[in-house]
Protein backbone atom coordinates (compact mmCIF):
# COMPACT_ATOMS: atom_id res chain seq x y z
CA UNK A 1 0.00 0.00 0.00
CA UNK A 2 1.49 3.28 -0.98
CA UNK A 3 -1.12 5.73 0.86
CA UNK A 4 0.94 6.34 4.39
CA UNK A 5 -1.46 5.94 6.92
CA UNK A 6 0.51 6.89 9.75
CA UNK A 7 -1.43 5.08 12.58
CA UNK A 8 -2.10 1.98 10.78
CA UNK A 9 -0.02 0.07 12.29
CA UNK A 10 -0.84 0.13 15.51
CA UNK A 11 -4.74 0.78 15.61
CA UNK A 12 -7.35 -1.55 15.82
CA UNK A 13 -10.80 -1.50 13.90
CA UNK A 14 -13.65 -4.10 12.84
CA UNK A 15 -16.99 -3.18 11.28
CA UNK A 16 -19.35 -5.25 13.58
CA UNK A 17 -22.63 -4.24 11.81
CA UNK A 18 -25.55 -6.91 11.98
CA UNK A 19 -23.04 -8.78 14.85
CA UNK A 20 -24.40 -6.73 17.38
CA UNK A 21 -24.30 -2.93 15.64
CA UNK A 22 -27.44 -1.42 14.10
CA UNK A 23 -25.30 0.86 12.38
CA UNK A 24 -24.67 3.69 14.34
CA UNK A 25 -22.62 5.49 12.61
CA UNK A 26 -25.58 5.97 10.15
CA UNK A 27 -27.64 7.64 12.86
CA UNK A 28 -28.08 11.31 12.24
CA UNK A 29 -25.50 10.30 9.69
CA UNK A 30 -24.84 13.62 7.25
CA UNK A 31 -21.49 12.54 5.43
CA UNK A 32 -20.13 14.87 2.40
CA UNK A 33 -21.40 14.23 -0.95
CA UNK A 34 -19.37 15.59 -3.94
CA UNK A 35 -21.04 16.38 -7.36
CA UNK A 36 -19.62 13.31 -9.25
CA UNK A 37 -21.15 11.48 -6.29
CA UNK A 38 -24.27 12.83 -6.28
CA UNK A 39 -24.78 12.38 -9.88
CA UNK A 40 -23.61 8.48 -10.07
CA UNK A 41 -26.62 8.32 -6.97
CA UNK A 42 -29.05 10.29 -9.15
CA UNK A 43 -28.74 8.41 -11.98
CA UNK A 44 -29.58 5.12 -10.45
CA UNK A 45 -32.59 6.69 -8.01
CA UNK A 46 -34.86 4.35 -9.78
CA UNK A 47 -33.22 1.37 -8.41
CA UNK A 48 -32.59 2.88 -5.05
CA UNK A 49 -36.32 4.13 -4.22
CA UNK A 50 -37.79 0.64 -4.21
CA UNK A 51 -35.30 -0.30 -1.39
CA UNK A 52 -35.42 2.52 0.93
CA UNK A 53 -38.19 3.11 3.89
CA UNK A 54 -41.41 4.42 2.45
CA UNK A 55 -40.30 7.78 4.63
CA UNK A 56 -36.91 8.12 3.40
CA UNK A 57 -38.20 7.35 -0.70
CA UNK A 58 -41.37 9.72 -0.25
CA UNK A 59 -39.05 12.67 1.19
CA UNK A 60 -36.37 12.44 -2.00
CA UNK A 61 -39.49 12.29 -4.08
CA UNK A 62 -40.99 15.45 -2.51
CA UNK A 63 -37.27 17.31 -1.96
CA UNK A 64 -34.56 15.18 -2.65
CA UNK A 65 -31.78 13.71 -1.05
CA UNK A 66 -28.78 16.28 -0.44
CA UNK A 67 -29.08 18.99 2.65
CA UNK A 68 -27.70 22.34 2.14
CA UNK A 69 -25.93 21.69 5.59
CA UNK A 70 -22.17 21.58 4.32
CA UNK A 71 -19.21 19.56 6.06
CA UNK A 72 -15.62 19.21 4.31
CA UNK A 73 -15.78 21.96 1.83
CA UNK A 74 -19.50 20.40 -0.10
CA UNK A 75 -23.23 19.79 0.15
CA UNK A 76 -23.95 17.04 2.50
CA UNK A 77 -26.94 13.87 2.85
CA UNK A 78 -30.57 14.65 4.35
CA UNK A 79 -31.10 12.63 7.49
CA UNK A 80 -35.11 11.80 7.53
CA UNK A 81 -36.31 10.51 10.79
CA UNK A 82 -32.59 10.25 12.26
CA UNK A 83 -31.33 8.24 10.02
CA UNK A 84 -29.49 8.78 6.67
CA UNK A 85 -32.07 8.81 4.08
CA UNK A 86 -30.25 5.89 2.69
CA UNK A 87 -30.22 3.74 5.32
CA UNK A 88 -32.74 0.66 5.41
CA UNK A 89 -31.46 -1.58 8.11
CA UNK A 90 -28.09 -1.10 6.59
CA UNK A 91 -27.02 1.24 3.41
CA UNK A 92 -28.79 0.87 0.13
CA UNK A 93 -26.09 2.63 -1.44
CA UNK A 94 -23.92 -0.42 -0.37
CA UNK A 95 -26.47 -2.81 -1.10
CA UNK A 96 -26.56 -1.79 -4.76
CA UNK A 97 -23.57 -0.96 -5.87
CA UNK A 98 -22.34 -5.17 -4.18
CA UNK A 99 -25.36 -6.34 -6.15
CA UNK A 100 -23.66 -4.69 -9.77
CA UNK A 101 -20.63 -6.11 -8.41
CA UNK A 102 -18.60 -3.13 -6.91
CA UNK A 103 -19.91 -2.47 -3.45
CA UNK A 104 -18.61 1.54 -3.48
CA UNK A 105 -19.57 2.40 -6.55
CA UNK A 106 -22.33 4.62 -4.90
CA UNK A 107 -21.62 5.01 -1.13
CA UNK A 108 -20.09 8.42 -0.48
CA UNK A 109 -16.05 8.44 -0.24
CA UNK A 110 -16.53 9.35 3.72
CA UNK A 111 -18.73 6.85 4.32
CA UNK A 112 -16.60 4.23 2.20
CA UNK A 113 -13.35 5.03 3.77
CA UNK A 114 -14.47 5.09 7.45
CA UNK A 115 -13.02 5.02 9.70
CA UNK A 116 -10.19 6.38 7.75
CA UNK A 117 -9.57 10.30 7.73
CA UNK A 118 -7.47 12.92 6.82
CA UNK A 119 -6.08 15.33 9.00
CA UNK A 120 -4.83 18.99 7.38
CA UNK A 121 -1.28 18.34 8.94
CA UNK A 122 -0.55 14.59 9.38
CA UNK A 123 -2.05 13.10 6.43
CA UNK A 124 -4.53 10.03 6.69
CA UNK A 125 -5.13 7.79 10.17
CA UNK A 126 -7.66 5.58 11.27
CA UNK A 127 -10.48 7.22 13.60
CA UNK A 128 -9.95 5.75 17.33
CA UNK A 129 -11.00 7.07 20.36
CA UNK A 130 -8.62 9.71 22.29
CA UNK A 131 -7.02 10.18 18.76
CA UNK A 132 -6.80 14.15 17.41
CA UNK A 133 -10.26 14.98 19.43
CA UNK A 134 -12.12 12.12 18.33
CA UNK A 135 -15.75 12.98 18.76
CA UNK A 136 -17.79 9.54 17.73
CA UNK A 137 -17.95 7.17 20.64
CA UNK A 138 -18.29 3.98 19.01
CA UNK A 139 -17.02 0.27 19.83
CA UNK A 140 -15.87 0.23 16.54
CA UNK A 141 -13.20 2.95 17.60
CA UNK A 142 -12.22 1.88 20.71
CA UNK A 143 -8.65 0.45 20.46
CA UNK A 144 -9.12 -1.46 23.93
CA UNK A 145 -12.08 -3.02 22.47
CA UNK A 146 -10.24 -6.48 20.71
CA UNK A 147 -10.83 -5.67 17.41
CA UNK A 148 -9.07 -7.13 14.27
CA UNK A 149 -5.89 -5.17 13.45
CA UNK A 150 -6.71 -2.16 10.87
CA UNK A 151 -3.39 -2.88 8.89
CA UNK A 152 -5.60 -6.37 7.87
CA UNK A 153 -9.13 -5.25 8.47
CA UNK A 154 -9.03 -1.78 6.11
CA UNK A 155 -7.40 -2.66 2.88
CA UNK A 156 -10.10 -2.35 0.43
CA UNK A 157 -10.87 1.41 2.01
CA UNK A 158 -7.23 2.26 1.59
CA UNK A 159 -7.10 1.14 -1.67
CA UNK A 160 -10.15 2.65 -2.56
CA UNK A 161 -8.38 6.14 -1.26
CA UNK A 162 -5.78 5.41 -3.63
CA UNK A 163 -7.23 4.56 -6.76
CA UNK A 164 -9.69 7.70 -6.15
CA UNK A 165 -8.37 10.59 -3.55
CA UNK A 166 -10.39 12.62 -1.61
CA UNK A 167 -12.97 14.61 -3.04
CA UNK A 168 -12.95 16.65 -0.26
CA UNK A 169 -11.82 19.53 1.72
CA UNK A 170 -10.19 17.82 5.29
CA UNK A 171 -12.61 17.70 7.81
CA UNK A 172 -12.97 20.99 10.58
CA UNK A 173 -13.07 21.65 13.94
CA UNK A 174 -16.96 22.87 13.11
CA UNK A 175 -17.55 19.69 11.54
CA UNK A 176 -16.32 17.62 14.26
CA UNK A 177 -18.14 19.15 16.93
CA UNK A 178 -21.34 19.38 14.69
CA UNK A 179 -20.58 14.86 14.27
CA UNK A 180 -20.84 14.98 17.61
CA UNK A 181 -23.81 16.73 17.99
CA UNK A 182 -25.90 14.86 15.49
CA UNK A 183 -24.78 11.48 16.99
CA UNK A 184 -26.20 13.11 20.69
CA UNK A 185 -29.70 13.79 18.32
CA UNK A 186 -28.77 17.72 19.46
CA UNK A 187 -27.41 18.89 16.25
CA UNK A 188 -29.25 22.01 14.30
CA UNK A 189 -31.18 21.32 11.12
CA UNK A 190 -28.94 23.35 9.13
CA UNK A 191 -25.57 24.81 9.12
CA UNK A 192 -24.76 28.38 7.82
CA UNK A 193 -25.95 28.42 3.89
CA UNK A 194 -23.56 29.52 1.69
CA UNK A 195 -25.62 31.45 -0.28
CA UNK A 196 -29.37 32.06 -0.86
CA UNK A 197 -31.98 28.53 -1.27
CA UNK A 198 -33.96 27.12 1.54
CA UNK A 199 -33.95 27.08 5.10
CA UNK A 200 -34.99 25.47 7.56
CA UNK A 201 -38.64 24.16 7.65
CA UNK A 202 -38.73 25.41 3.76
CA UNK A 203 -39.24 22.88 0.78
CA UNK A 204 -38.38 24.29 -2.72
CA UNK A 205 -40.94 24.52 -5.02
CA UNK A 206 -40.62 22.22 -7.86
CA UNK A 207 -37.60 19.59 -8.10
CA UNK A 208 -34.57 20.45 -5.88
CA UNK A 209 -31.55 18.80 -5.45
CA UNK A 210 -30.86 20.79 -2.39
CA UNK A 211 -33.60 20.23 1.19
CA UNK A 212 -33.47 20.82 4.44
CA UNK A 213 -31.73 18.29 6.49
Amino acid sequence: MSTRVFNLTEARFECTFGRGCAGICCKNGRPPVSNDEEARITQRMDALLPLMRPGAASAIEQAGFMSRRRKAGTHSLRVVDGWCVFFNAGCVLHQLGAAEGQKYRYKPFACATFPLERDHTRGWYVRQKGLLGEVWDLPCLDPAGGQAAAASSLGDEVRLIEARGSPYATVDVLSRVEDRQDQQGLGVTESPLSGPGPREGQVPAGPARRAPA
